[in-house]
């Protein structure tokens, strides 16, 4: 966390959200072409943001969390923020990971790790779990079972770890010498300084150690690297924020060093309201590879304050001051080239070899002859103009050899130089590593400033190697909010298109399409609906088939030039609707709302594949949860199933989701009196999710039983409770919940185990549903028998 935060009154959140509408996604839309926005360095859509957090991989995605004020341009009220990577280099902006009011305390720095070997006990379904750590003074932990979605506290916010004087940061990795977890928590108690920590299970801590460093302060990063890449001789290495580094032993318990004072290394401005600071390491990497990235406290622009860095691949080297730290960029970034140009056997004295050469974001790679050189200073001048101005200088000084001050030696009489150029952003790196400097440039990015010049100064430069590579936007190529299992790139036609909390906003003054690159002749495909001001919102599959809800209250199944079929429905404004359509050759079924049988069926010939997608008409609608081929939500409690009162259903692929402040029903037309009804349920966010039975249309009356979260099976009905079975309910686990209904007495089992046997007489019979309360919470198998 920053330096200046300690006086920082952590006391009631000035923008905290709820359980009700996490996750949230409070982000206008942007084409990222602010001024001073990187292009292919990442940045919050808006708001502030500063450290990197718990920075991991898993099945195919890099994840990056970070500390995050989404309200305001200023550091106020942390939040977790969240983006996701395939590559590394294009990152899409996520719904917010942790966030006040919603997780307890203060949800300041940490790090994260998958539990593949759920040590925790907390995994529920497919996802192994996703545990972060965070908090002050004491270290929380948080925790994810649906692959980083949503995350709950554990055990409502306890801290697991405590430890004198002021504490933050806490990082975490597996060490596989001893086979435990080793947290290390930076701490003033007696001094700057780390704790470690040892544990089996993620949860249950052991104190093990402190070293003590005056330099050591805040966001302490710990990893092992090989020397000159040989993995017989392994070093540990002890970073702090500033990037300050000291390598020595670790034997799981304590760590050493002969070191007497700290490296650097990066030359950057090495503070909180510099250039580089609170680097992270990713964990969980496939390929063994520590990669870093690190907060950039000075860029700002119009919507959002600070960036990050590109990521880097940290190694070990031996050298003529001894073993040191070594920072390249990930070789990823090679990929992001759009174009190159090539110069070689350059004698660079007066004249600019890059005359008539402009570029806006870039990457230069350059091989300097020190020693056959007789300038006494050389380098760059970027973003140069006309009058001769340039927006900075990178500087080799020949005698002293030393880059804009900072030591780079030459290394068998040459100097090798790699230069990424953004926006706002400038990162500078020498000698393959052995030398990183992070920056932040107000590069002036118009057409009369993107000038770039080689120069020398007092003689000649002599430049075996000189490219120049053009490097293009890495925005946009991901979805924000919308989920489902279909393969971008999405491409819209027609129409806007923007990310809301709630999904995909189309709007249209006819027919907008929205469409993803994945095509399908036969299939199953759902997704819900909600029209806004839209006369008219749909699914669209085979590149030309559309089946939509329509505001007239009718569903309709169409392609260009023909209406195939239309079916009387009530379509309601402002709630979601789930249309599935199956289609199988040239017949085509459409169900509305989970009814077991579809509102049209109808054939037609004119297209056997296409692409899927999503349709708005005539105003602006929500498309959310597009997916192919999934569960959808399993239940024999048809037919339609209607949403009563307050909250939002929908399907995100397998079973059903609720989201409420308060008490939110989903009612089936279906009614019993006596019977067995069962579903699979678990909380998300928030309080409960509940079976309810024997209800009225609009839910005043009703029975339901509910898991909890406080701790809790109840059995009630409005305004008494019935019944209640204490008992352990955990966020993001599933449970099987059954209700047996015999006249009056009714009896539930959590997870084949009876809990509650009672009678009353209030209500003999009526419909079957569901009940989410204060959050969010899923529902799957429903069954009656």
């Amino acid at each position: 966390m920053l330096r200046t935060l300690l006086a920082v009154l952590l006391a009631f959140p000035t923008a905290a959200g709820s359980p009700g509408t996490y996750p949230e996604f409070p982000y206008q839309d942007t084409a990222y072409t602010e001024a001073q926005r990187g292009q292919f360095h990442f940045s919050p859509r808006s708001g502030w943001m500063n450290d990197p957090n718990a920075p991991l991989y898993y099945r195919g995605t890099y994840h990056l969390f970070f500390q995050h004020n989404p309200h305001g341009l200023a550091w106020d009220t942390m939040h977790w923020g969240h983006a996701t990577s395939t590559d590394l280099t294009h990152w899409t902006q996520k719904p917010i990971a942790l966030e006040p009011g919603v997780h307890q305390g203060d949800l300041w720095s940490g790090a994260g790790v998958v539990d593949t070997g759920n040590v925790t006990g907390l995994k529920s379904g497919d996802d192994d779990p996703i545990i972060v750590f965070t908090g002050t003074n004491g270290v929380s932990m948080a925790y994810s079972t649906d692959g980083a979605k949503t995350f709950a506290s554990f055990d409502n916010g306890r801290k697991l770890v405590t430890m004198a004087g002021t504490s933050r940061d806490p990082k975490v990795f597996w060490h596989a010498p001893t086979r435990r977890w080793i947290m290390v928590v930076w701490s003033d108690a007696g001094g700057n300084g780390v704790n470690f920590y040892t544990s089996a299970n993620l949860i249950d801590w052991t104190f093990t150690s402190r070293y003590a460093a005056g330099w050591l302060f805040e966001c302490p990063d710990m990893f092992q690297l090989p020397v000159d890449g040989n993995p017989a001789d392994k070093r540990w290495v002890l970073t702090d924020a500033s990037g300050e580094y000291v390598v020595g032993a670790f034997d799981g318990t304590t760590f050493s060093s002969t070191w007497i004072g700290p490296q650097v290394m990066d030359f950057g401005r090495n503070d909180a309201g510099g250039t580089f600071y609170a680097g992270l390491t990713f964990a969980n990497m496939p390929d063994d590879r520590v990669v870093q990235m690190a907060w950039q406290p000075s860029n700002r622009g119009s919507v959002w304050t600070g960036n990050a860095s590109i990521p880097a691949q940290l190694g070990l080297r031996n050298s003529a001051q001894g073993v040191r730290v070594t920072r390249t960029p990930i070789g990823e970034v090679a990929a992001l080239r759009t174009a190159s140009q090539v110069w070689s056997g350059l004698t660079v004295t007066t004249a600019n070899p890059l005359t008539g050469v402009s570029a806006d974001t870039y990457e230069l790679e350059a091989e300097f002859d020190v020693a056959a050189s007789s300038a006494t200073r050389f380098g760059f001048r970027l973003h140069t103009r006309a009058d001769g101005s340039y927006d900075r200088a990178v500087t080799y000084d020949r005698a002293t050899q030393t880059l804009d001050g900072k030591p780079l030696p030459a290394v068998n009489g040459k100097v090798r130089l790699r230069l990424l150029i953004d926006r706002g952003q400038l990162e500078i790196f020498g000698n393959d590593g052995a030398f990183s400097w992070t920056d932040n440039v107000a590069f002036d990015s118009a057409a009369a400033s993107q000038g770039v010049q080689v120069f020398a100064e007092g003689g000649a430069a002599v430049v075996p190697s000189l490219k120049l590579h053009r490097i293009g936007s890495t925005w946009g190529v991901g979805e924000s909010t919308l989920a489902g299992n279909l393969t971008g790139p999405w491409q819209a036609s027609g129409g806007t298109w923007g990310d809301t909390a709630d999904g995909k906003r189309g709007t249209a003054s006819g027919d907008g399409f929205y469409l993803s690159a994945q095509s399908a002749g036969d299939l199953v495909y759902e997704g819900d609906l909600r029209l806004g001001t839209a006369a008219a919102a749909g699914l669209t599959f085979r590149d030309h088939y559309t089946a939509n809800v329509d505001a007239s209250g009718v569903v309709k199944l169409w392609r260009p030039g023909r209406v195939i079929a239309t079916a009387a429905a009530p379509i309601v404004r402002d709630r979601s609707h789930h249309l599935r359509v199956v289609a199988t050759g040239s017949r085509f079924r459409v169900y509305l709302d989970h009814g077991p049988a579809p509102v049209i069926d109808a054939t037609d010939t004119a297209y056997a594949a296409g692409r899927l997608g999503a349709n708005v008409f005539s105003g602006t609608a929500t498309v959310q949860n597009l997916n192919l081929g999934a569960p959808g939500f399993v239940t024999n409690a048809g037919t339609r199933w209607n949403p009563v009162a307050a909250g939002t259903w929908t399907v995100p692929g397998a079973g059903v989701r609720g989201q409420s402040a308060g008490d939110a029903f989903l009612l089936s037309e279906r009614t019993g009196g006596d019977f067995t009804y069962t579903g699979q349920l678990r909380v998300e966010t928030g309080t409960a999710v509940a079976l309810t039975f024997r209800a009225n249309a609009d839910a005043t009356q009703h029975y339901t039983a509910n898991i909890d979260t406080s701790g809790v099976v109840k059995l009630w009905r409005p305004g008494q409770v019935l019944a209640e079975h204490r008992t352990t309910i955990r966020h993001g686990r599933t449970y099987t919940l059954r209700v047996t209904a015999t006249g009056p007495r009714l009896q539930v089992f959590l997870d084949g185990t009876q809990v509650i046997d009672t009678t009353d007489t209030a209500y003999p019979s009526g419909r079957f549903g569901l009940n989410v309360y204060n959050g969010a919470g899923t529902a799957q198998n429903v069954t009656v028998s």
